[in-house]
């Protein structure tokens, strides 16, 4: 029951609901009757989803609870479930059929999406073992130190600033690579989101024959694939800069 509940309050089950009581709405159908067909897909979208969470096997990616990673990998694991809720809402047909052809991509992309939150936790819990200003500080104190000093110290002070330099340089690496990745899983999170939206609004206006999607349709595939090849490049590029 815990299950249904949450999926009552997914937000995604709402809009879908909402969009296809509009559209119905939209060509005339009595306000009461489009209310019912807002209700009765809201439910369905809900039943579907609570059938399809059942015993899944997936193992949880290690990302840090309360994370900023986390919560755009939770909003973009929300709209991919919705990809499939919303082909398996719409019964049997070409746009059905077209947007099930889709799920390859988002599933690639929420799989990239949960490597590179993984990736954020880990350049995070990395970042927090070091302590930037004390850096700073030593290095400052250091530099000071060696203008005065004897000259059999210079070697020891230089090899320490050196030291100090170099994990410096690993902060700011990591810091930039954590940044990029969390820029990229937002950008993609929200596309995702977007091309949701609008293939709950074409479902919803096909069913009541005011459009025919089929242009769309590939207008949106294509721009599903741009996201999902973006996401494998950062991934490459993240991977590259933290093996140097």
């Amino acid at each position: 029951m815990s299950r249904f509940l949450d999926e009552l309050r997914d937000p995604w089950g709402l809009l879908l609901g909402a969009t296809a009581g509009g559209a119905a709405w939209a060509v005339s159908v009595h306000p009461a009757a489009a209310g019912a067909v807002a209700v009765a897909v809201w439910l369905a979208k809900t039943a579907i989803a609570t059938v399809q969470g059942r015993g899944g096997g997936r193992t949880a990616p290690a990302v840090t609870a309360g994370s900023e990673e986390a919560y755009w990998l939770e909003r973009a694991g929300s709209a991919a479930r919705g990809f499939g809720e919303l082909s398996a809402s719409m019964g049997a047909g070409p746009p059905a059929e077209r947007i099930a052809l889709m799920r390859p991509q988002v599933d690639d992309s929420t799989a990239t999406l949960e490597r590179l939150a993984e990736q954020a936790s880990l350049t995070g819990a990395a970042l927090a073992r070091f302590d930037l200003d004390r850096l700073r500080q030593e290095r400052t104190r250091l530099t000071r130190a060696r203008k005065g000093a004897r000259e059999e110290l210079v070697h020891d002070l230089d090899r320490a600033l050196a030291s100090l330099a170099s994990q410096q340089a690993v902060v700011e690496r990591l810091a930039q690579t954590r940044s990029q990745v969390l820029a990229r899983m937002e950008s993609s999170t929200i596309s995702i989101e977007g091309l949701l939206a609008r293939l709950v609004e074409l479902s919803a206006m096909t069913a009541t024959g005011a459009l025919e999607p089929t242009r769309v349709l590939d207008e949106l595939a294509d721009n599903l694939e741009g996201v999902r090849q973006g996401l494998h490049e950062t991934e490459q590029i993240t991977r590259d800069a933290l093996d140097r």
